[in-house]
């Protein structure tokens, strides 16, 4: 006895309406996002020359920091040395041209 095989044929169906709006669903969906990347890679190559300038300012304006660093650090020393209580006579000498009671000045003749 032989058996003889039998094929079903699948039968040809419509797609399911509720497959095709599945699948548009994803495919719409693919295109936004497909859309959004591009325009989120868009404005992240427009930023890369600003953020290369804004590097550039900021080394720019981290000199001047440190120059005006050196400068208030000698003004402080300067400063403290104008105002120096135990200094007051050698400061005074410095900035003018008094002498001390005790000094006096020579004057050199050619």
């Amino acid at each position: 006895m032989s058996r003889q095989r039998r094929s079903r044929r699948q039968p040809v169906t419509t797609a399911n309406p509720e497959h095709q709006w599945v699948a548009t669903e994803i495919t719409i969906k693919l295109a936004v996002n497909s859309v959004l990347s591009a325009v989120a890679l868009f404005s992240l190559f427009q930023l890369i020359p600003y953020q290369w300038s804004q590097q550039a300012q900021l080394k720019e304006i981290r000199v001047e920091v440190e120059e005006t660093e050196k400068r208030v650090s000698q003004l402080r020393d300067d400063f403290r040395h104008n105002f120096d209580p135990h200094k007051i006579d050698k400061v005074m000498q410095e900035q003018s041209p008094r002498l001390h009671p005790t000094q006096r000045r020579i004057f050199w003749l050619n």
